[in-house]
């Protein structure tokens, strides 16, 4: 038996599943201290399912926390940022394009050293150890522990920010370093900001883990967990404190793995409606769609993996707002004070909620406080509620044609007739709590980005070897069992504007998780 657990801004949803079947699922306040939301979920939910902490076989844990930290600038450590290439690279140099506010925060100092590589592989200059020494004294100095190593073309040769990595240890072992070439994909700016992000993360993951920790402990649970990654499979606690940055975005993708699960569904279009808002993403072959362009997060450019998503102003607590004969919905939400602001629970905001109500839609609160509501209200109000998914869904689809959609959340009661551009909406049970479903069932994997030199048809066949190879390595230590990891994808693009063949090559394969004994 697994228990996913997806951790909100809002709630703390919590499901227990056997094999295939759910169990039981509750949802409850998230709280400021991470582990009693999480504790209180839990206990919840053994207690509703009556089983012993000992049955519990692995514990699946989404969170945003680090995502909210990071946008709302609280919790950051400041990091010294190194940049392998000099003289190369020196035109832009690290946190040139971050906001103010946040530089402010993760800047701890940066350098430029000599080193770095050529697309195909060839060094620009030797690595100047003398300067990486230099670093290291100027931060330690500075009392900071935390240093993102970025190096030119590092996606196609590490060597430079390995030694470097190296270095750091023998002079500096209290320091932990943070290497671009873990973390992002092609770009060297957003690979650099990607490190550092990640950086000034780290500190903040360990007292996360230590409160999941204490969560599970409080209900007597000993079985291993696991955090869900952005690309909707899961790392184990030592390797999310090493990466926080790959938890990014775990909550849309765990609700659409879990909605996959949930219909059996490969390829459709996801719409999960919660409070404040509405997330629109892409089913393809079981997985979320990755993004193919920069995300930025918080102000800052970066390039490690996510999935492509849409968020958009529409969401149970959404706001009801009439100007004249139109009706708008959104964006503004009362949030989690649904409960206390919303009409049928006995405030005065007439939310998206209300609406639902009072059309008959769905029966909570007291439908009796909006009853006086005019029919050319409600009208107007599903009307613009309809539109705004219409256009969602729109935005979102690559290809002419209606495409199966699937409807998740809490918030799915707002939507009553199937949206333009759809061939079937699916509303299966357990929808409101598919993000935790989505965490309990997820796999590991390894993703490899890298630019390879490809000549002709014999050094394709090489390329993807390495590529498969390295993915499936990545898959392994991430978590997953050697012999369950297969390469689910592979693509080659070719880079028009360098010479002698350069293709960009992205591998990414999928296990099983590996279960402790």
């Amino acid at each position: 038996m697994r228990i996913g657990v997806d951790v909100g801004g809002t709630n703390t949803d919590a499901v227990l599943l056997s094999g295939k079947k759910v169990l039981g699922a509750v949802k409850r306040p998230t709280s400021g201290d991470v582990s009693s939301g999480i504790s209180e979920a839990i206990g919840a939910l053994i207690s509703e399912c009556d089983v012993k902490p000992g049955e519990i076989s692995a514990v699946m844990i989404g969170t945003t926390h680090f995502t909210n930290a990071f946008i709302q600038r609280r919790e950051l450590v400041p990091v010294y940022a190194m940049r392998i290439g000099f003289p190369a690279a020196r035109g832009i140099p690290p946190f040139a394009s971050w906001p103010e506010d946040l530089k402010t925060l993760a800047c701890g100092g940066s350098a430029m050293v000599p080193g770095g590589f050529e697309f195909d592989g060839r060094e620009i200059s030797p690595l100047d150890e003398a300067a990486i020494a230099e670093v290291v004294t100027e931060a330690r100095a500075k009392g900071l522990g935390q240093i993102a190593v970025s190096c030119i073309f590092s996606q196609l040769n590490a060597d430079h920010e390995s030694r470097a990595a190296a270095l750091i240890s023998e002079l500096a072992p209290e320091m932990e370093v943070s290497l671009s070439s873990e973390l992002g994909r092609v770009g060297l700016l957003e690979r650099e900001n990607a490190a550092i992000m990640n950086a000034s993360l780290r500190p903040l993951a360990e007292t996360i883990t230590a409160a999941f920790h204490r969560a599970l402990e409080e209900q007597g649970i000993t079985a291993p967990f696991y955090i869900s990654q952005n690309d909707g499979t899961l790392m184990s606690a030592d390797y999310m404190q090493r990466y926080p940055v790959m938890t990014f975005a775990a909550g849309p993708t765990n609700s659409i793995r879990g909605a996959a699960w949930l219909t059996g569904a490969n390829d459709a279009i996801v719409v999960d409606i919660g409070g404040t808002t509405s997330d629109v993403g892409v089913l393809t072959g079981g997985f979320p769609r990755q993004s193919t362009v920069h995300v930025d997060v918080g102000g800052v450019r970066t390039n490690f993996r996510m999935p492509d998503i849409l968020s958009i102003g529409l969401g149970g607590g959404s706001r009801i707002h009439e100007d004249g004969d139109t009706v708008r919905v959104g964006p503004d939400s009362v949030g989690y004070r649904l409960l206390s602001e919303g009409r049928v629970f006995g405030g005065d905001t007439l939310t998206a909620s209300d609406i639902a109500v009072a059309s008959g839609q769905i029966s909570f609160g007291d439908p009796e406080r909006v009853g006086d509501l005019s029919p050319a209200l409600l009208s107007g109000a599903r009307a613009a509620i309809s539109h705004l998914i219409d256009d969602a869904i729109d935005r979102m689809k690559t290809m002419p044609g209606d495409i199966p959609m699937i409807l998740v959340g809490g918030g799915s009661v707002l939507v009553s007739e199937t949206p333009r551009g759809v061939s079937e909406m699916m509303h299966p049970d357990h929808a409101g709590v598919a993000n935790a479903i989505g965490a309990a069932i997820g796999q590991v994997s390894g993703e490899v980005d890298r630019i390879y030199n490809i000549a002709d048809s014999e050094a394709r066949s090489e390329a993807f070897a390495d590529a498969k190879a390295q993915a499936k390595a990545d898959a392994i230590s991430a978590g997953a069992a050697p012999d369950s990891v297969e390469i689910v994808n592979i693509e080659a693009v070719p880079l028009q504007y360098l010479p002698g063949g350069a293709t960009r090559v992205v591998c990414r394969a999928v296990g099983d998780l590996a279960m402790a004994e």
